[in-house]
């Protein structure tokens, strides 16, 4: 069955969260593989979209409580408007409750078919932090839950975000499809680490320390920062790369420089070259994401890909499938024993490899291998859904 799909989402490159990764993947393969795709997504000035697949943007104004989010206006967006109803799709797939769910949600019930919606976020916690008040971000992921409850199939990555769903008050089934890599693991990982020792100067027995994503205080960046102080105590020798950007960054460099911690502490600022990305992950010894807010970690996915474990803070999402001392590393949400952890981890380098390669056989896939199970859930959904349609149709 050849599908004509649309991914509708409020986060696209130039954005690198997650669910820009995982929306650009799926729209990859899919398009590769299975049929053609469209990215729906809000415009972004100054940026220019070079993919295989055709990236259909509406109107957008900067999204002023989270930069570098844009706020998408699509209704208001004619000539796109104009361009989305006539594209004949098979099924659609919103990866956002916000203004792309709503227009995927409206063009899905315009042309009569299916509708998945991911749920990617905990979405309390942002609105917490934008509106510094717990009843109105209750309120706020109440009008969400509307969304949800109006599409045809809900997926999550994983238990862990389903129960959060749950938490939020959905109370239908949910399908659980898991997040992939876009690496393959190197046969020269040797030369990606040669490329970070060049650039930095470091000698290769250095340990490195490695943390990717959004620098926004929710993630628990600041309790990373102060577990390196520890470190820097004990005369703990190491590098750490922090590699991103966001809206806490400037908060985070002032941290370091208070704590006097500028020369273990690097901050790479935003990279889009994937290859160079590879090069950290190839070099870091050991991933740090304490972060309590993501729901999952396509970075966790990415850096196991190289044989890099991760320590993560033990009954998170980002927890889920890491057996301490197995595949990765789990500490209580403590600065110091996270510090204390790092120290016990990176003083045995034959089970951090070991631990490491474990990592790379139970936590990784490749995101081909997960699109070919998409596809064939798409198919299943779209098939159903004619069948309905055939059935009214006797009568």
């Amino acid at each position: 069955m050849k599908l004509i799909i649309g991914q509708f989402t409020d986060a696209y490159p130039p954005i690198t969260d997650g669910v820009a990764n995982v929306v650009k993947n799926y729209a990859y393969w899919l398009n590769k593989k299975y049929g053609k795709t469209y990215v729906i997504t809000p415009a972004f000035p100054n940026y220019k979209d070079e993919e295989d697949f055709e990236v259909i943007r509406f109107f957008s104004i900067p999204l002023i409580i989270r930069p570098p989010y844009r706020l998408g206006i699509p209704f208001i967006d004619l000539k796109s408007m104009e361009k989305i109803k006539k594209i004949p799709f098979s099924l659609i797939h919103a990866h956002s409750p916000f203004s792309a769910g709503v227009l995927a949600l409206y063009i899905a019930r315009k042309k009569r078919i299916p509708i998945i919606a991911t749920f990617h976020t905990k979405y309390y916690d942002d609105f917490k932090s934008a509106v510094k008040s717990d009843l109105l971000a209750k309120i706020m992921v109440k009008i969400i839950m509307e969304f949800y409850n109006q599409v045809d199939e809900v997926w999550t990555v994983n238990k862990s975000t389903a129960d959060i769903l749950f938490e939020y008050g959905y109370r239908k089934k949910v399908e659980i499809v898991p997040n992939g890599s876009e690496f393959i693991p190197p046969s020269n990982k040797e030369e990606y680490r040669k490329r970070i020792d060049e650039i930095y100067n470091l000698y290769p027995e250095e340990i490195v320390l490695l943390y990717v994503g959004q620098l926004i205080l929710h993630k628990n960046l600041e309790f990373l920062i102060y577990s390196l102080k520890y470190l820097r105590d004990w005369e703990v020798s190491f590098k750490i790369f922090i590699v991103g950007t966001g809206k806490d960054e400037r908060y985070l460099k002032n941290l370091v420089k208070k704590l006097d911690l500028e020369k273990f502490v690097i901050f790479t600022g935003k990279i889009l070259d994937r290859e160079l990305l590879k090069s950290f992950y190839a070099r870091a010894d050991l991933f740090l994401f304490p972060s309590l807010y993501d729901a999952s970690a396509v970075v966790i996915k990415e850096a196991s890909s190289f044989g890099c474990p991760s320590l993560v803070i033990e009954g998170s999402a980002t927890s889920e499938g890491i057996i301490e001392g197995y595949n990765g590393f789990l500490s209580k949400n403590d600065p110091f024993l996270y510090a204390i952890k790092i120290k016990e981890i990176i003083s045995d380098r034959e089970k951090l490899r070991d631990v490491g390669e474990r990592a790379r056989e139970t936590l990784y896939r490749h995101w081909r291998d997960i699109l070919e199970e998409v596809a064939g859930r798409y198919e299943e959904i779209v098939r159903r859904h004619q069948s309905k349609i055939f059935k009214f149709s006797d009568f």
